[in-house]
């Protein structure tokens, strides 16, 4: 029997997640994993690894934490605000973050390389995650009149997905609400929702 961890794994990953989505994995060193976390190198490999094997469970944690979100709006709210509250969220949170860090998974797409096959399809596999969302949401909403029928709710899916992938990036370089809110605002209105006001509104 192996020897229980002695520290607080949640409050490593979160710690660690910071860096990591602050500057990225290839980026991040050993020392500042080792400086933020508080563990030994031996300590931090001997729990997960190698640095990639860390980044990977990093960005599951991350990930976690958007799948309860998505289960959230899903359970409490009309399937098109859903997609709307969805939006609201992200641009809320982007202009919210002092470091602009944008979001964990479409760095790390734009980061992976074809020499990592197995992180490419971790992160490929949550982008069917969150289109598989909006694919639910959009049939729901047409069933129910929300979102008009003259297009496939698939490719209304995926339309979503290109402008959540873009708003991601744009937050990053041009944290600006005027410009976050006026890339999704008519996007919406196209399938006849309305993006909500702003937290802060």
């Amino acid at each position: 029997m192996g020897r229980p961890r002695e520290f607080d794994e949640q409050r490593v990953l979160a710690a660690a997640g910071d860096v990591f989505w602050a500057r990225g994995y290839e980026a991040t060193s050993t020392r500042a994993l080792t400086e933020c976390t508080g563990l030994t190198p031996a300590s931090l490999y001997n729990a997960f690894g190698d640095k990639r094997g860390f980044y990977l469970r990093v960005l599951d944690y991350y990930l976690e934490t958007l799948r309860e979100r998505i289960a959230r709006l899903e359970s409490t709210r009309s399937p098109g605000r859903a997609i709307a509250g969805f939006f609201r969220e992200v641009i809320d949170r982007s202009l919210a973050d002092p470091q602009h860090r944008g979001c964990m998974l479409m760095n790390t797409a734009i980061e992976v390389t074809n020499d990592d096959p197995e992180m490419r399809r971790i992160v490929g596999d949550e982008m069917v995650v969150i289109e598989r969302f909006f694919c639910r949401c959009t049939v729901a909403a047409q069933q129910n009149g929300e979102i008009p029928k003259d297009q496939q709710a698939e490719d209304i899916a995926r339309m979503l997905l290109g402008l959540l992938t873009g708003l991601r990036v744009l937050a990053r370089v041009r944290p600006d609400a005027k410009l976050l809110n006026g890339l999704v605002r008519p996007a919406l209105a196209m399938l006849h929702l309305t993006l909500p006001r702003a937290m802060r509104d």
